[in-house]
C-alpha cells in the first residue's frame, strides 16, 4: 500500500535546486529535522467553526482528562481540530481529535510551523486519530456522493490508511452512518506491527461500558453513558479509559470525587464521635442506675457493699 513512505517533501538544498526526500518513519526518526521548507502557501487556520455543540463537547471530553490526569507519561500532544500536514502538496487532514506520544508543545507559537502538526517538524505521525460523525457527508468510512461529485477519490479512512496512522477511530453518536458502521456506535481500526499492513477493523463498541485497551499506546477507549457539562441529561460519550475499562475522569469529576471523599471522611469522623459520646452516656447512665439501686438497698437496711 502507499503510506508515509511514499510521501515526499520538496526540500531546498543549494540555490534553486530541489531534491525529493521521502518522509519514511525511519528517516523521521534518524535524520536531522529538515530546514528551509517553504510552507507559506499552506493554510493552517481557516477560521471555520466546529460543526456542532455535541462535537465540541465530545472533543473537550477527549482532550481535557488526559492533560489534567496522569493517564499517560509526558510528553504527549492531544488536540482537537488541528491539521496534520504530511505532504507539502496535499491538503492536511484534520481529525476531530488526535493523540501523539513522545512529542511536546512548541515553546513559541509565533512561527507558523509551530501552530499546526507538521509531521516533518515533530518527526512522527500521531498514534491515534478520532473522527466524530455529525452528518452523512463527512467521508469517515466511505466517500460520500457529494465528495465524489467534487472529484475526491479517498475517504478519511483511506487517507489515514495512506499516511500510516496506527489507530483510526470513528464515533457515530447521532447514528448518521449506521449502515457503514454495521449498526455500531464506535469502530476502531488498527494495523499490525507490520507498518506496511492496512488499517483493519479490530473492535466495535456499542453499549455503555464497552471498551478496548490499546496496550501499545498505554490507554484505552470506552463508551460511557453519563452527564457531562449538564446536571441531569445523560448521553453516550466516547472516553479514554484504563486497562480495566474505567474512564479517565475529568478535572471536574476528580474534584467532585475528592469532595465526596472529604465529606465521607467527615461523616465517618462524626459517626465515631457520636458512638464515643453514646458509649460515654451509656456508662454515665449505668453508674446513675447503680447508685440509685444502692441507695434503695440502704433504705431497706441492706449494705450494698457487702459481698
Amino acid at each position: 500500500m502507499a503510506d508515509i513512505c511514499s510521501l515526499y517533501l520538496r526540500v531546498p538544498i543549494v540555490g534553486p535546486s530541489l531534491v525529493k526526500a521521502p518522509m519514511t518513519p525511519q528517516l523521521l526518526g534518524t535524520v536531522k529535522k529538515p530546514t528551509g521548507i517553504d510552507i507559506s502557501h499552506l493554510v493552517i487556520e481557516d477560521g471555520q467553526p466546529v460543526d456542532n455543540i455535541q462535537s465540541a463537547q465530545q472533543q473537550r471530553l477527549l482532550v481535557e482528562p488526559v492533560y489534567s490526569s496522569s493517564a499517560l507519561p509526558e510528553p504527549f500532544l492531544i488536540e482537537a481540530n488541528v491539521g496534520i500536514f504530511y505532504d507539502l502538496h496535499e491538503e492536511p487532514i484534520v481529525p476531530d481529535v488526535f493523540l501523539s506520544l513522545g512529542v511536546q508543545h512548541p515553546e513559541d507559537y509565533g512561527p507558523k510551523e509551530n501552530r499546526s502538526y507538521f509531521v516533518w517538524e515533530f518527526g512522527k505521525l500521531p498514534e491515534v486519530c478520532i473522527e466524530i460523525v455529525s452528518n452523512k457527508e463527512g467521508d469517515e468510512i466511505n466517500l460520500s456522493r457529494k465528495s465524489q461529485r467534487k472529484g475526491r477519490t479517498l475517504s478519511k479512512k483511506d487517507r489515514y490508511n495512506k499516511i500510516g496512522i496506527q489507530y483510526y477511530v470513528v464515533f457515530d453518536p447521532l447514528k448518521r452512518i449506521q449502515s457503514e458502521m454495521n449498526n455500531c456506535q464506535v469502530q476502531i481500526f488498527g494495523r499490525s506491527a507490520d507498518q506496511d499492513s492496512d488499517l483493519q477493523l479490530i473492535r466495535s463498541l456499542n453499549l455503555d461500558g464497552d471498551y478496548l485497551w490499546l496496550a501499545d499506546i498505554g490507554i484505552g477507549l470506552a463508551l460511557w453513558e453519563g452527564a457531562f457539562e449538564e446536571k441531569v441529561r445523560k448521553r453516550l460519550w466516547l472516553r479514554w479509559c484504563d486497562r480495566d475499562g474505567l474512564v479517565i475522569p475529568t478535572g471536574a469529576e476528580r474534584a467532585k470525587q475528592a469532595e465526596f471523599r472529604a465529606e465521607n471522611a467527615e461523616f465517618r469522623a462524626e459517626s465515631e464521635r457520636y458512638r464515643a459520646s453514646t458509649a460515654e452516656s451509656r456508662a454515665e447512665n449505668a453508674e446513675a442506675i447503680a447508685q440509685r439501686l444502692a441507695d434503695r438497698l440502704r433504705s431497706l437496711g441492706f449494705d450494698p457493699d457487702e459481698s
